[in-house]
């Protein structure tokens, strides 16, 4: 049995009664939980109560609801916590809305911050009117939309009027939707960091041109030396998935895919960086940006898949601050990366990097 204490974030419906909330929190303290913050959240007739509860060793989220339930409460949401989720609601705004300010890259982790949301993506479909109670919520945006979704529990009006809020404020200040980004090497060299289009199937086929065969057969365990019409479609719309490229003039150097895995919280991640623009931190640039857009996409981890001796995926990741693992797979290197690391390099001057390869 796991003996290691949980925190769990429980969304509480309770009769308008003195003493209700205090009967439930001393039914959670005979179960030995330490209830570590409260709020208090406005819903049409009444209010809902959020709590996040450290549970003791071994408790299991259905003996936290039971709790409730002995006491007269409906539990209506409880999912994982973490140590964000015990900072006030207005200071969480108002740092996501300064992250937003400063990376337009970041306003989906910025929205789901707010929200509490499971994901966050650019929609690919016209926004629907939010409605309470759903748990799916599209929020427009200039232009497109971003579509948010949270399984745990329903979004409440005052969450939504939040989140609506947020982009208000972001629109006022500029265009919302992820904009591409100007990056500058160390050596002085420009370059524009944006999202992947059809229209770059040519100019990602110079770039396979321009690779070596070590760089090609590390990216893609194989011998390849010309990439097939049917590949570049496919590495520049993947299905579920996301690319970016790095353009040095009309010249694409460096292109990156983030495929979302059978796990909810994991995605893949390949990198293929020409051998001229190795050593320069574009890789680290895009590694930076793809974890960024798996983070608003509710992802806490990369997964990247390097041939043994391969270590250029790790510095990279060491470089934009990610924490990484690794164990041995079917003859190969699986690099766990996380997502949430505290130095993920936004818009600006690039670091030093070095070879950036990954398979896909």
């Amino acid at each position: 049995m796991d003996t290691t204490p949980k925190t769990w974030r429980l969304r509480v419906e309770l009769d308008d009664s003195p003493g209700a909330l205090a009967r439930v929190t001393i039914r959670l303290a005979e179960r030995d939980c330490n209830v570590l913050a409260l709020s208090v959240i406005p819903v049409p007739g009444g209010v809902l109560d959020e709590l996040v509860v450290r549970a003791a060793p071994g408790l299991l989220p259905a003996d936290l609801v039971a709790a409730v339930r002995a006491e007269g409460g409906r539990c209506v949401g409880i999912t994982p916590a973490d140590l964000r989720d015990l900072v006030d609601a207005p200071t969480a705004a108002l740092r996501a809305a300064a992250l937003a300010l400063r990376d337009p890259d970041a306003i989906g982790e910025a929205l789901r911050t707010v929200l509490g949301a499971d994901s966050v993506v650019l929609a690919d479909h016209a926004p629907r009117p939010a409605e309470e109670g759903s748990r799916t919520a599209d929020f427009p945006a200039t232009p497109g939309s971003y579509a948010a979704r949270r399984g745990w529990a329903p979004f409440t009006q005052v969450e939504l009027a939040r989140g609506q809020a947020l982009i208000d404020l972001l629109s006022a200040d500029g265009p919302v939707a992820p904009q591409p980004t100007a990056l500058l090497t160390d050596d002085g060299m420009a370059l524009v960091l944006r999202p992947g289009r059809a229209g770059d199937e040519d100019a990602v086929a110079e770039l396979h041109s321009r690779c070596s065969m070590g760089t090609l057969f590390s990216r893609y365990h194989a011998g390849v030396r010309t990439v097939p019409r049917r590949w570049l479609h496919r590495l520049l719309s993947p299905p579920r998935g996301t690319t970016s490229v790095a353009q040095c003039a009309d010249r694409v150097v460096a292109i990156g895919q983030l495929i979302p895995l059978s796990t909810p919280d994991s995605a893949e991640v390949s990198l293929l960086v020409e051998d001229g623009w190795q050593g320069r931190g574009v890789g680290t640039a895009l590694l930076g940006a793809l974890a960024r857009a798996a983070r608003a996409d509710g992802r806490r981890e990369l997964v990247g898949w390097c041939l043994p001796a391969e270590t250029g995926l790790l510095r990279t990741a060491a470089r934009a601050g990610l924490p990484t693992s690794v164990r041995r797979e079917d003859g190969l290197l699986r690099v766990s990366i996380a997502t949430g690391g505290r130095g993920v390099p936004g818009p600006g001057r690039l670091g030093s990097a070095s070879r950036q390869v990954a398979s896909g």
